[in-house]
């Protein structure tokens, strides 16, 4: 089986890996890859969507996974059943619901799913004055895609203002934030669930804790992701009946009456209040980080559950019963500015986890940073305590310049 995996994070590495592990998989193709999926495949340069359906066509591609939200939001998977391929991800419309703040949470409040109050400007005028009046602190999005960087909780008005000036008049993530969505504060504890679709229904996976800020103790601005561990110590049983109830179920009426049904991934991400639990956004594919420990967890072949998604079987999750830890090793000035081009040196003395590469490619025999987030280690435990001590370990040898990475990771 040929498999074509579009992406080049920590993600696509840790999909590698899982895929790697199944005798029928005969060769896989990465776009653009890094420094762990050559080692496991073919990196290919072609990043434009009907390169890649030519591409896939060409090289008689049996199935195509597609990690960047960008790559889905753009339609590849409408492009790629145009000549009946096989893929797996949602449509171009379903995937606004990722590519659109603005038009998620109308769906949210149109089909009754528990969230956060909020209301959409594209007048920046009008935005500025509504926060006059908000309280605070507030919740302040780029309505377009940003990487994950595009959300600031503001605390007070000064830093409001500020923030919408940033989004609507500098444009510092271009067109993402011509609309913003401005939002209750809600004060509690985050959580992610990624469930499979089948197109009728959906399956979640074990709920997974996600690192967002850039600093200790969650200080400093959003990332895309600085570690995240799994299952979540913090979500409880009544949290996830309280999300299948008022979150999952809703969703699933809201696609198939709004007809956003498809086959692919569906991330919630989740804030759990003394309210209950909300619904924050909506991603429409595999987290990063959340996936790198969700598959050394997941006991069924990805194959497998990813062909019963697409023929519309059910299915039946199984996880180990283990924890799973994920350190992100960034590059200096990582969420803003930051260089790359270093060497990547003392990966042959991690003993203990996994080193996926991320931000990170071969330049000759020497691997190299290209990226923000350059590198992940997980481990695996009997305890969190178990998994957190491997992955600190190991992350003692490894060094690029301007390498950091968060302390407390895992550490509850």
């Amino acid at each position: 089986m040929r498999l074509l995996i579009v992406g080049n994070g920590g993600r696509a590495s840790a999909l590698a890996i899982k895929l790697s592990e199944d005798s029928r998989v005969t060769k896989m193709f990465f776009a653009p890859g890094n420094a762990t999926t050559q080692k496991l495949g073919e990196n290919i340069s072609e990043t434009d969507i009907v390169a890649l359906k030519e591409f896939a066509l060409k090289n008689k591609v049996d199935l195509t996974i597609v990690g960047p939200e960008a790559t889905l939001v753009d339609g590849i998977v409408d492009e790629f059943k145009k000549v009946d391929l096989k893929v797996f991800g949602p449509s171009k419309k379903a995937a606004s619901l990722e590519g659109s703040k603005a038009f998620s949470k109308k769906f949210m409040l149109d089909n009754n799913i528990k969230t956060a109050k909020a209301i959409v400007f594209d007048s920046y005028a009008e935005a500025k004055d509504h926060l006059q009046h908000h309280n605070y602190p507030v919740v302040i999005k780029a309505s377009g895609l940003a990487g994950g960087k595009g959300v600031v909780i503001a605390e007070n008005l000064e830093e409001a203002e500020s923030t919408i000036h940033d989004f609507m008049i500098r444009r510092i993530y271009g067109d993402a934030g011509i609309k913003v969505v401005i939002e209750e504060f809600l004060h509690g504890f985050e959580a992610s669930i990624i469930a499979f679709s089948n197109g009728e229904k959906l399956f979640p996976c074990i709920p997974v804790k996600d690192y967002k800020k850039a600093g200790n103790g969650d200080k400093g601005p959003n990332t895309g992701g600085m570690g995240s561990a799994a299952p979540s110590p913090e979500f409880s049983d009544e949290n996830y009946k309280d999300f299948v109830q008022n979150i999952m179920n809703p969703t699933v009426e809201g696609l198939k009456k709004e007809a956003l049904n498809f086959k692919g991934f569906i991330f919630f991400g989740l804030m759990v209040t003394k309210n209950g639990t909300y619904l924050l956004e909506y991603n429409m594919r595999l987290g990063d980080p959340e996936t790198q420990v969700l598959l050394p967890l997941l006991e069924n072949n990805l194959l497998d559950l990813i062909d019963d998604c697409l023929n519309g079987r059910e299915l039946e999750l199984k996880f180990k019963n283990k924890k799973a830890v994920c350190l992100v090793v960034c590059s200096g000035g990582y969420p803003k500015n930051f260089e790359t081009g270093f060497e990547i040196t003392g990966a042959d003395k991690v003993k203990n986890s996994m080193l996926l590469y991320a931000g990170a490619d071969y330049r000759g025999d020497t691997i190299v940073s290209s990226g923000g987030r350059v590198l992940n280690l997980v481990a695996l435990g009997d305890t969190f305590e178990e998994a957190r001590k491997k992955v600190y370990e190991d992350v003692v040898p490894v060094d690029f310049d301007y390498a950091f990475y968060r302390d407390d990771i895992a550490k509850f």
